[in-house]
């Protein structure tokens, strides 16, 4: 291996190494296991316990695999290019390396059964699977498989062209195909269970099987096309809908009949057959009913127990396997239950059965090459070793821990035992000389450091708890705990002893220190502690035995100036005998008497060490610096580094001095050691024994006698012991030197403290308790109970009892006078009550502790102000949310929502909020107004420039437009926008929306118009809302009339006064009313002072206002008015005689006279009174009935207003379904480009694979024919030996050649029995695993049959020779007849595979071909075949039949479509009857002359078609009628009708012929008289005639010249057959231009241009 960074040195070497990984173990021999270890693999001998190791050079290990067959171990490094180290067991030889792409790190490795193959799997960015040769070094095959991360990955033991690569979700078979020297790697995933166990069938998302077009939603697209994904995503997309969640394997391994088990998170036992790649879920054998009883009590008291251990019980779920092995009786399964479970499976069915049960997690099972005995490996790091032949107990093989080791010391003296510590707390001893594991104690509590004592042979535990546990390991094989102390609360962080073995110095959190004995004599005692200001970081100790003192220096980190601070104080041995001189009450250490001294530097400082010289070294935390400042006594405020020595480590860094300070080790995070020479600094030594992968290196720690460093890492689990290899002698004789004079020191000091440490009793430890602490026994002999308590808390106690017991007098004393004058205020309090207001105190004045009392009115006050903040900031939060929500939903809208009511009915209309349109929508909207403009102009010049038939057309057109138009129909716009103020004129025809820019046009012009209805709409609704207005007004005056005339007949009616409500005002929301908040009003005394002065001017303005003089003399004389008005008439009264008081008796003549005048004013005044009360009720009854008029008109128009709202409503909507049907359409026109662009890319990988595909069939066609022609040779090499021997021995006789015969194709058999009978590992085969084992294997057994045993009597011994090498030529021939037809079979079936990939891979490009056209069809169909949308007419549609019309052929056409096509046919028609005559004027005469004989053809002609359809057509015409026409009934009717109407004409006309007729026989009987007169004189003629003729007769026949006449007859009448068949082809052609003319002019430019 390439030496890199971490190299090491050539002074160090790795003595031994311990830790253990319980991930990956494996046999490597029937003997031994190996795992890795940190930087390292370990060998383990399983009989004598003993280690060996091999070291990674580059780092930290990564995958690992082994074989026991071919006792090879193989891992890769996780340097950057990983690479791949093969090493040969016992030797420890590194036989091969291999080096592949991967860049980073390789996840799985596996090695095959038999055979030098090799699998490996990479990680992140390549995640390749590569299959090697490691013994030929060669890369044999390697597939990618993105993004997938690797679980477990092996070899099938029964062949290794099989490979099980197992995900977290997924199992994967890889199939290894050879053709001569190529390797192919097939990939063949398997459809795993969902987490239900149910197995549902694969679906090809991106090729359905079914596919539904609907002719509204289009085609039925797969999802990745509707999701807008393409090449390898839409490949793989699934939606989330779709996603099965799947089981999670666990656990795998292979059977010998080539199957796989499977343990599942779920629980699930999976069956894979590896050649069908299925899966099976196994299913538990049904056990009878007392064996089921049976399992349910012992799963109850599983459950008891696991309860009881503080396991969840598993509450009746499946068990999961976490480990499996398979062996010839069945397969072993173990998981968090830590049984092991026996599992008998026959077809798809098992049988369980409890083999053992060691109550730990179980997470891998391990069989022996021998399979003799099975090791359960725990995730405690325990392994137990079980026999299956011997069916006993789970024995326990090794205790280790597979925790990470937290420190590590040497036990004193240093040579020959060393202690460890892992953070879970478990303590281990070593054999120091060979690494030998001792023994084990397991505290039972998270550890956090440990120290081995210098003085004794006593180490200290520090916990998490603040513990320190003391353990006496005076017996290496047995320790045990002896003590604990429980100093405080706080974590121990550290423990350093002295040289000496005084003192034991613990570093806690928040800057705590303490200081302990550390002889077992004084019971470890607690001496006292020291708090820092500042983080501790280090602790370094110096022992000055000439001075009898100790200095300690503390690394402090000075979080302010980010630099560190060093402090040293001195520690005496007066401390511990007289300890009481030193510490205060609570136990603190004086700072006088411990001399403090304080150092600023420079530099912040990781780690730091001094030397006996003044000289520390520190390791600088923000550069790769070791730092060495000098300690003076000068008085600095900073001291400088005198020197900065560059460091080749990287990340914080760790110093370590050795004990006679000569030798300075530095670790850091990236692993690597260095020594350095602590006078120079100079390297001696470096050594990569940890990594940075591992978290780099927790502790370093030199042995008394400097022969042996202890360096364990911080996350690896590895404890590695290093030795010297080269060191010079004269620091080897110092270092032993100071190692014996220490030793000498130490001597009697040592002896004495372990007779102490041995005569100690065993500490009763309780891992529940959190704390338990020994009693404390005071001077004076008082004991008390600190069960619980720290030692801190214990001083504190104690000073509390002592300051008790000191003033408890004084105490008495105060409480006495506290009592009483408690008792004195009480009554001072309660003559206080008792005097006037006037001289009351208040209650804060008789407070006699102000200071308190101010210090709790601050507490309220700032009570008052933090709960007045957080109110603050809730409100300022809810006024931000309602500031958000005003500006979304009404600063941001131009026209605010608000309703309109009724009157009288429950009828309310909304208008519609509107948004002021952007900036970009604007502009956006000009852009296509100004496009559609260019567009219908462009389109005009287009029709000017067409022919004059193309005018012809037009003309036909406008007047149909004219017609439609005048008809006022929006059946084709689609919408009645147009009437409720859209403008429709700018949009473009529906049939015309063929583009992807017109569809988006029109989406943004139907925005416009729909803006535009709503505007409408509010424009009229503000009208409506004016008018309301105006009318509450109305109303409220009016009620002023009738207030006027309500108190004027002093009536108390309740008036009816309309107002608008919040949704008809909804700004009123946005202001708070006074009357709305139902609190009181909080008011400073400034605001109540000015409230009650304005309240007190208001009164003032009033009183001053009532005060007028001039109002008071009016009212006094003319009852405040100028004139009497007749709304006064009601207050008017007359006042009564003077004289009514008086009796009637006293009354004179004149008194009664006037008080009849006062009755009879009265009466009138009475009438006058009635007849004005009467005026204003009818006043008051019309003002009523006019504003109920008024509000029921206002009503009215509110109802028509919310008709007009309904009718906008379906006007919009009919817009926006216009709008969602043109998005739907251009979502499918980009669904179908999505669609297109991922099969093209579909299509180009395809063509690639295509193209591999054929070179590989080349190849392997190349590999079968040079492989065929070895094959002949070797068979015809066959026969010729076969004929060589019968050519041979020919000579012998006959009896002797027939048991030579015999022998010769006599076959011995193999060894395979024997050796399957050997051996109980199920994946022996034996079969050979190549030509020469079976050529060998051959050799051996024909030993026994060459032997002279077998010779046949009277045989020549040379003969029996000669024989003998016949028969092995003849069978070593056979062999490799027999090889090479193995070799030829696999190479003709790997063919065989190509060839059939290659068809599979024609037929899926033939489909995506299909399915390319396919979809050019329908996107071509979609442009054509639009959505329109029609505005039809409520009501009932009849049909003349039930059926309804089938219109899935038809075809939508414009209008003007059909009138352009009639106008041209107009036209062609007209032209056709123009040429019709002139072709008649012109074949006219020909008719006239060929008349006769074309009568008598076409007769011929007639009669011969009547006879073919008769004999073709037996079927009468109305027969044909009513099988054709729909509607026969109708068509006879109407046919009836016609023949009906012409048969009244023919009668009228029959009567009108009769009587013509009639006529012309009057006339034809007087020229029948005029022609029998005639016809006499004719007869006498043609007598005369008659002879002439029969003369001529006579003469012509003699002639003899009819053949000439028909000869010119048959030549006339060819000519006109040709004449006629012209004329036919020229209509013919005729109509075929006609026809062709039209379509040219029914298609527009844009047609002309699509096509």
């Amino acid at each position: 291996m390439a030496a890199g960074p971490g190299s090491e040195g050539p002074g160090l070497e790795v003595s031994w190494v311990q830790g253990f990984s319980n991930k990956n173990l494996a046999f490597v021999n029937n003997q031994t296991l190996c795992y890795p270890c940190g930087n390292y693999i370990l060998f383990l001998d399983i009989q004598t316990r003993k280690t060996r190791a091999v070291q990674c050079q580059s780092g930290q290990v990564g995958a690992f695999a082994a074989n026991a067959n071919s006792q090879v171990v193989a891992f890769s490094d996780r340097q950057l290019n990983p690479l791949i180290h093969i090493y040969a067991f016992p030797e420890l030889r590194k036989v091969a390396e291999l080096k592949g792409d991967a860049q980073l790190d390789y996840t799985l490795l596996a090695l095959s059964f038999k055979g030098p193959y090799l699998a490996s799997y990479s990680s992140i960015p390549e995640f390749v699977l590569s299959v090697w040769n490691w013994q030929e070094n060669i890369l044999l095959c390697s597939e990618s498989q993105p993004g997938l991360t690797g679980a477990s990955l092996s070899f099938n033991p029964m062949n290794w062209q099989q490979l099980c690569f197992v995900a977290e979700s997924s199992v994967t078979i890889w199939c290894i195909e050879r053709s001569k020297d190529e390797h192919l790697l097939t990939r063949h995933p398997v459809e795993l269970p969902d987490e239900h166990g149910a197995i549902s069938p694969h679906e090809d998302l991106f090729f359905p099987l079914f596919r539904n077009d609907d002719p509204y939603y289009g085609p039925d697209l797969p999802i990745s096309a509707i999701a807008g994904l393409e090449g390898e995503e839409a490949e793989t997309f699934v939606p989330r809908n779709c996603i099965k969640t799947s089981v999670h394997p666990t656990a795998h391994c292979w059977t010998a009949a080539s199957e796989i088990y499977m343990g599942c998170r779920e629980g699930y036992v999976l069956a894979i057959d590896t050649e069908e790649y299925s899966v099976s879920v196994l299913q538990q054998k049904a056990p009878p009913e007392y064996m089921q009883k049976v399992g349910d009590v012992v799963s109850y008291i599983r459950s008891r127990v696991q309860k009881k251990k503080g396991y969840k019980p598993s509450n009746g779920e499946k068990t999961v396997l976490l480990a499996m092995a398979f062996c010839n009786e069945g397969l072993y399964a173990a998981g968090h239950e830590g049984i092991l479970t026996f599992y008998h499976i026959k077809d798809l069915e098992y049988e369980t059965k409890i083999c053992a049960n060691i109550s730990q997690p179980i997470s891998s099972l391990i069989f022996s090459p021998d399979y003799t005995s099975l090791l359960l490996v725990t995730d405690q790091g325990t392994v137990y070793s079980y026999r299956p032949a011997h069916s006993g107990e789970a024995v326990k093989l090794l205790d280790t821990s597979s925790s990470c080791f937290l420190a590590a010391d040497f036990l004193t003296p240093g040579n020959n035992y060393c202690v460890s510590v892992t953070i879970a707390g478990e303590v281990q001893v070593w054999s120091l000389e060979d690494g030998t594991f001792l023994s084990k104690l397991n505290l039972g509590t998270e550890a956090t450091s440990m120290a081995c004592c210098p003085s004794s042979n006593s180490v200290a535990v520090g916990t998490q708890r603040g513990q320190i546990c003391f353990l006496d390991v005076t017996k290496a094989e047995a320790p045990r705990v002896v003590h604990r102390t429980f100093v405080s609360k706080l974590p121990v962080l550290s423990l350093h002893y002295d040289q000496s073995g005084q003192f034991l110095i613990a570093r806690a959190t928040e800057g705590h220190i303490f200081i302990l004995d550390a002889r077992p004599s004084k019971l470890f005692q607690v001496l006292g502690y020291i708090v820092l200001a500042d983080e501790v970081l280090h602790l370094s100790v110096i022992s000055d035995f000439k001075n009898d003192l100790v200095e300690v220096m503390v690394l402090l980190h000075v979080a302010e100036v980010q630099k560190a601070r060093l402090e040293i104080f001195r520690l005496s041995s007066a401390m511990i005998t007289d300890n009481d001189k030193y510490v205060n009450e609570q136990g603190m250490f004086n700072a006088s008497d411990l001399k403090k001294k304080q150092y600023d530097l420079d530099l912040p400082l990781s780690s730091a060490v001094r030397l006996k010289d003044k000289i520390v070294y520190g390791y600088c935390s923000c550069a790769p610096f070791i730092c060495k400042y000098h300690l003076s006594a000068e008085n600095k405020l900073e001291f400088s580094s005198e020197k900065k020595i560059p460091s080749k480590q990287f990340g914080s860094g760790l110093l370590c001095s050795s004990p006679n300070s000569q030798w300075l080790a530095a670790a850091a995070k990236d692993g690597v050691l260095f020594i350095y020479n602590s006078s120079t600094l100079d390297i001696l030594a470096q050594k990569h024994c940890h990594s940075y992968q591992g978290g780099g290196i927790r502790s370093t720690v030199f042995s008394l006698d400097g022969n042996f460093i202890l360096v364990n890492g911080e996350n690896d689990c590895a404890l590695v012991c290093l030795k010297w290899k080269e060191i010079k002698e004269t620091e080897v004789e110092e270092a032993a030197l100071y190692w014996k004079s220490l030793r000498d020191i130490l001597n009697k000091s040592t002896s004495d403290e372990n007779s102490v440490l041995k005569s100690m009793a065993e500490w009763n430890f309780d891992p529940e308790s959190t704390s338990k602490s020994l009693s404390v026994t005071e001077e004076d002999g008082d004991i008390t109970d600190t069960d619980g308590m720290t030692w801190l808390g214990q001083k504190i106690q104690k000073v509390m009892r002592e300051e008790t017991q000191r003033f408890a007098n004084q105490k008495e004393e105060l409480q006495m006078g506290i009592r009483k004058l408690r008792e004195t205020i009480q009554q001072m309090l309660h003559e206080n009550e008792q005097v006037p207001d006037i001289e009351k105190l208040e209650h804060w004045e008789f407070n006699l502790d102000l200071e308190e009392q101010e210090q709790v009115q601050a507490v309220a006050e700032e009570d008052v102000a933090r709960a007045r903040r957080e109110m603050e900031m809730e409100t300022l939060s809810y006024c931000y949310l309602q500031d958000l929500i005003k500006y979304e939903c009404w600063d941001d809208m131009c026209v605010k929502g608000r309703a309109v009511k009724c009157f009288h009915m429950d009828c309310e209309v909304w208008n519609y909020p509107l948004k002021e349109r952007s900036k970009e929508e604007m502009e956006t909207l000009k852009k296509v107004l100004q496009l559609k403009q260019t567009e219908t102009a462009d389109l005009q010049a287009q029709k000017k420039n067409l022919d004059s038939e193309t005018a012809l057309s037009e003309e036909g057109e406008k007047a149909a437009r004219k017609v439609t138009d005048g008809g006022a129909s929006f059946c084709l716009n689609g919408s009645l926008s147009s009437q409720y103020g859209g403008d429709t004129s700018l949009l473009y025809h529906q049939c015309d929306l063929h583009t992807k820019e017109q569809k988006l046009n029109q989406t943004i012009l139907l925005k416009d118009v729909i803006y535009k209805v709503k505007t409408a709409f509010n424009e009229e609704f503000d009208m409506v809302v004016q008018q309301k207005e105006q009318e509450i007004a109305r109303v409220k005056e009016r009620n002023l009339k009738i207030q006027e005339i309500l108190e004027q007949l002093d009536l108390q009616v309740e008036l009816w006064e309309p107002v608008l409500t919040d949704d008809e005002m909804p700004e009123r929301a946005l202001t708070v009313q006074d009357s709305e908040i139902k609190a009181e009003k909080y008011m400073t005394q400034e605001e109540k002072e000015q409230a009650e002065m304005q309240a007190k001017l208001e009164r003032e303005r009033r009183l001053a206002a009532t005060d007028d003089e001039r109002l008071r003399a009016l009212d006094d004389m003319m009852g405040g008015v100028l004139e009497i008005r007749r709304e006064d008439i009601l207050k008017m009264d007359i006042p009564p005689p003077v004289f009514v008081s008086r009796p009637e008796d006293l009354w004179t003549e004149e008194e009664k006279k006037i008080f009849e005048e006062y009755e009879k004013k009265v009466k009138e005044l009475n009438e006058e009174k009635e007849d004005y009360r009467q005026f204003l009720r009818n006043e008051w009854n019309k003002i009523e009935a006019s504003i109920k008029e008024t509000t029921q008109n206002f009503d009215e128009i509110v109802c028509k207003l919310s008709e007009k709202k309904l009718k906008s409503q379906m006007v919009i909507y009919q817009e926006e379904l216009k709008i969602i049907n043109l998005i739907y359409a251009l979502l499918l026109d980009e669904e179908l480009d999505t669609r297109e662009a991922g099969l093209h890319k579909f299509l180009m990988k395809k063509k690639k694979e295509k193209v591999k595909g054929a070179r590989k069939i080349l190849s392997a066609k190349h590999g079968v024919e040079a492989c065929t022609g070895p094959y002949k040779e070797a068979l015809h090499e066959e026969k010729n030996l076969e004929h060589d021997f019968m050519k041979h021995f020919a000579h012998i006789p006959g009896n002797l050649f027939e048991e030579l015969l015999q022998l010769y194709k006599h076959r011995p058999e193999t060894p395979n029995t024997e050796t399957l009978l050997d051996t109980a590992n199920p994946y022996v085969k034996g079969s050979p695993e190549n030509y020469e084992d079976a050529v060998s294997r051959l050799m051996k057994a024909m030993d026994e049959l060459d032997s002279p045993e077998h010779m046949p009597s009277g045989l020549d011994q040379s003969m029996w020779q000669h024989f003998c090498l016949a028969r092995r030529n003849k069978m070593e021939n056979e062999e490799l007849v027999k090889w090479k037809a193995l070799a030829l079979s696999e190479m003709q079936a790997c063919l065989r595979r190509r060839t059939d990939e290659n068809d599979k891979m024609k037929s899926e490009l033939e489909n995506t071909f299909q399915e390319l056209t396919w979809l050019k069809e329908e996107k071509m169909k979609l442009q054509q075949n639009l959505i329109v949308q029609f505005l039809l007419k409520q009501g009932q549609v009849e049909l003349e039949s039930t059926q309804i019309p089938e219109y899935s052929d038809a075809v939508l056409i414009d209008r003007s479509v059909v009138e352009e096509l009639n106008c041209t046919l107009a036209a062609q028609g007209e032209k056709k009857i123009t040429a019709m005559v002139e072709f008649k004027d012109f074949s006219k005469g020909i008719i006239q002359l060929e008349w006769e004989h074309k009568k008598m053809k076409m007769q011929i002609q007639d009669l011969k078609e009547k006879a073919r359809d008769i004999v073709i057509l037996p079927i009468s015409k109305d027969c044909q009628l009513f099988l054709t026409v729909h509607n026969y009934e109708t068509h006879i009717a109407q046919h009836l009708a016609g023949m009906e109407q012409s048969l009244g004409v023919m009668d009228k006309l029959h009567k009108k012929n009769v009587k013509n007729h009639q006529k012309k026989v009057r006339e034809l009987k007087k020229c029948i008289c005029l022609k029998e007169q005639e016809n006499y004189e004719l007869s006498l003629q043609l007598k005369e005639m008659l002879v002439s003729v029969s003369e001529r007769m006579h003469i012509f026949e003699a002639a003899d010249t009819r053949d000439i006449s028909e000869e010119i007859t048959r030549q006339r009448y060819q000519e006109i057959l040709k004449q006629k068949y012209l004329r036919n082809l020229i209509r013919e052609q005729e109509k075929q231009l006609a026809i062709l003319q039209s379509e040219i002019e029914s298609w527009n430019p844009r047609t002309l241009n699509i096509i």
